[in-house]
C-alpha cells in the first residue's frame, strides 16, 4: 500500500521503527490517551512489527500505518484502524503525532488520506473515534476531517483523582 500526497505517505511497518514504536508506546504521556496502563518491553514490539506483515487487516482486525514525511523519510507518527468490522463496513481510527511534528498539518493530511483509502478502496460506511472531552486539539482535528458528535460518555475516563469525559465521533461514507 502506498498512500501519499506529495508530502506525507501512510506506509505499513517495517522491522527498523521497532525501536521508535517502543519510545512511543512507553511514553507515559501518550498512555491516558491510548489507556495503556504498563510499558512494553522491546521483545513484545519487535515480535508486533514482524507479525504485522503477515496479518490481514481483515484477520486481525488492525491496521497500522506509519506517518511518514516524505522529504527525507522521517517517521512522524502512526496511525491506527482498529476494531475492524468487515460485516459493517466500519473501524474505529486513532492517530500519534510525534511532539516535533505537531502543528505542521501532517495529521489533518494523515486523516484524509486514510478516510479516502477507507471509503473509496476499502468501501466502508463509516469511521468513528473516541477522544477526551479535555482533548480540545484532537476534537477540533477530527471535526476538521468531517467527524460529527454521536454520543458523549460521561465520567468515562479517569483523570488523576477525577474523571473526564469522552466523546464519540464518525464520519460516514455518504456513498
Amino acid at each position: 500500500m502506498n498512500l501519499n500526497d506529495g508530502i506525507i505517505r501512510l506506509r505499513a511497518l517495517e522491522p527498523a521503527d521497532a525501536d521508535l514504536l517502543y519510545e512511543w508506546e512507553n511514553d507515559p504521556a501518550n498512555w491516558r490517551v491510548s489507556q495503556t496502563l504498563a510499558p512494553y518491553s522491546r521483545f513484545a514490539i519487535e515480535q508486533y512489527v514482524l507479525n504485522s506483515a503477515s496479518n490481514d487487516l481483515y484477520s486481525s482486525r488492525e491496521l497500522r500505518l506509519i506517518i511518514e514525511c516524505m522529504a527525507g523519510n522521517r517517521p512522524a507518527g502512526i496511525l491506527d484502524l482498529f476494531d475492524i468490522d468487515p460485516l459493517n463496513r466500519r473501524a474505529g481510527l486513532g492517530i500519534l503525532v510525534a511532539e516535533p511534528f505537531r502543528k505542521k498539518g501532517y495529521a489533518g493530511r494523515a486523516l484524509r488520506l486514510i478516510i479516502g483509502h477507507c471509503f473509496m478502496h476499502l468501501g466502508w460506511k463509516q469511521i468513528y473515534c473516541n477522544i477526551s472531552a479535555k482533548n480540545v486539539t484532537s476534537l477540533a482535528l477530527f471535526r476538521k476531517q468531517g467527524f460529527t458528535s454521536c454520543g458523549r460518555k460521561k465520567a468515562w475516563t479517569r483523570e488523576g483523582e477525577g474523571w473526564d469525559d469522552e466523546f464519540m465521533l464518525q464520519r460516514i461514507n455518504p456513498d
